[in-house]
């Protein structure tokens, strides 16, 4: 199961763990791909202990880092203490309303990061539309997260696969994809966009007798999956 509970995280951080460090791969492909406009904002989700949003307030930006967990933040000031351009900011990205911007800003951002943390979102094609209708114009959003393919098995859930990451780009009209060491980057812009349903055909029949079923939740959202052969459907047995 994907989801870690609120307070695994907390003791994670409590305990002094953190993750892969921010590499400079990774910040080359940000300062090629992404540099800071003029008065730039960005929202750093599952900031943690807030290196990469300190990378970004050095490069130019105005940061609000999100973390769920309280421990996460708690270190991030300790380990940033003069750090001016950063606002840490304790919220859960899939529950509560995204920050306000401050009092003399205006709305938007033109940058949205997720770095290692993707993986962990339970509705992430929800999450991922409503962090995109908040970008500026030409802004962008940078998931940077591991892939399956470069991670041991038993830590596949801290990863994505090749259909989860195409599945990331759905409904941006421009979409980068660049390796940092194993990580892959996606520079998605254009967010907004449609969702394009493809016809492939009635696929032959694999059994005799099949069984699926409508899934829905208190947000009126229906359950969806892609099948090897590429199709959405719903979640069936055969």
């Amino acid at each position: 199961m994907r989801h870690v509970r609120k307070s695994t995280w907390q003791e994670h951080y409590d305990m002094g763990q953190g993750f892969r460090p921010l590499g400079d791969a990774e910040l080359a492909l940000l300062a090629e791909h992404v540099p800071a406009p003029e008065g730039g904002r960005a929202l750093d989700v599952g900031s943690g202990t807030g290196e990469l949003a300190v990378a970004l307030a050095r490069m130019g930006y105005r940061v609000d880092a999100v973390d769920f967990a309280e421990g996460a933040l708690v270190r991030a000031r300790a380990e940033h203490p003069e750090e001016q351009g950063v606002r840490w900011l304790c919220l859960d990205i899939e529950q509560d309303p995204l920050p306000s911007p401050p009092e003399e800003d205006e709305g938007g951002y033109d940058l949205v990061t997720l770095r290692l943390s993707a993986a962990f979102i339970r509705a992430r094609s929800r999450v991922l539309r409503a962090l995109g209708a908040q970008l500026r114009k030409d802004g962008a959003l940078v998931v940077i997260t591991p892939v399956v393919e470069h991670t041991p098995h038993e830590r596949r859930h801290i990863a994505l696969d090749e259909d989860e990451l195409s599945q990331i780009t759905d409904g941006f009209e421009e979409a980068m994809r660049f390796d940092a060491q194993g990580l892959a980057v996606l520079v998605l812009r254009g967010a907004g966009g449609s969702f394009t349903a493809v016809e492939k055909g009635r696929p032959d029949p694999q059994a005799v007798v099949g069984a699926a079923a409508v899934v829905t939740n208190a947000s009126g959202e229906v359950l969806l999956g892609r099948s090897a052969r590429g199709m959405w459907e719903l979640p069936g047995v055969h």
